[in-house]
């Protein structure tokens, strides 16, 4: 099974132009993994508590991962501090909902009951998240499970090996580059709000997620905002 998903992986994207490939690595982990209404595929940012995310099957995938940075509790922030897997199969009710309460009433408005988080680990810890989703309640199968921890292995090995490559290495390029960006804006803004509001980076990335929170956007949104300065934070 391991070397079958493996062989999939590399298939999908073997002779795919770089600026493709997480488009093509999302198709077949769709197609790995049935049975579930999307995922989405994240890795850590550069700041502490702050992620991006590299391919979504929808907008639904692309907003809950989105929404647990905001927030920083769900599922996926639970999975990459234990480095284990964290399922919430009923979002509506205890005990997932007492669990992540913010999360679970975001969840619910984006259209998903069930988010189920596999961290990417290295030696050196976890490099993001494989996040499932499904608009209905309900356990994933066992099989599902033994599939989805098999493709999260296998896209953890790519992504540690595409953040390895140099730019000098085969003429290789790596697909984490067109979302470095993200990361470079949460940090830029987070630098931003550290000099205007004489805070810690820490305090000043927990500003800008509660910013981002009471006006129902993501961090990354709001870090623009600040970044292109039509947010101004001074009066925070």
């Amino acid at each position: 099974m391991r070397t079958r998903i493996a062989r999939e992986l590399i298939d999908a994207v073997r002779g795919v132009p770089p600026v493709l490939v997480s488009e093509a690595l999302c198709r077949a982990c769709v197609s790995l993994v049935p049975g579930v209404s999307g995922l989405s595929l994240s890795v850590l940012g550069q700041v502490a508590g702050t992620g991006v995310v590299l391919f979504a099957s929808d907008e639904v995938a692309g907003l809950l991962a989105e929404i647990q940075y905001t927030l920083g509790e769900g599922p996926c922030t639970e999975a990459v501090r234990l480095r284990a897997p964290v399922f919430a199969a009923d979002l509506t009710r205890a005990p997932d909902v007492r669990r992540w309460p913010l999360f679970s009433v975001q969840a619910a408005k984006a259209g998903a009951e069930a988010v189920f988080s596999l961290p990417l680990t290295a030696a050196a810890g976890a490099l993001g998240t494989l996040d499932l989703y499904r608009d209905t309640a309900g356990p994933l199968e066992d099989g599902q499970v033994c599939t989805a921890l098999l493709v999260a292995d296998a896209l953890a090995l790519a992504v540690t090996a595409l953040e390895n490559a140099s730019s000098g290495s085969g003429g290789v390029v790596t697909w984490l580059e067109g979302a470095e960006s993200d990361r470079v804006e949460i940090h830029q803004a987070t630098g931003i709000i550290m000099v205007r509001l004489g805070v810690s980076a820490e305090d000043a990335l927990l500003r800008l997620r509660a910013r981002a929170f009471v006006q129902g956007r993501t961090s990354l949104a709001l870090a623009r905002a600040i970044i292109d300065g039509s947010m101004d934070i001074r009066h925070e």
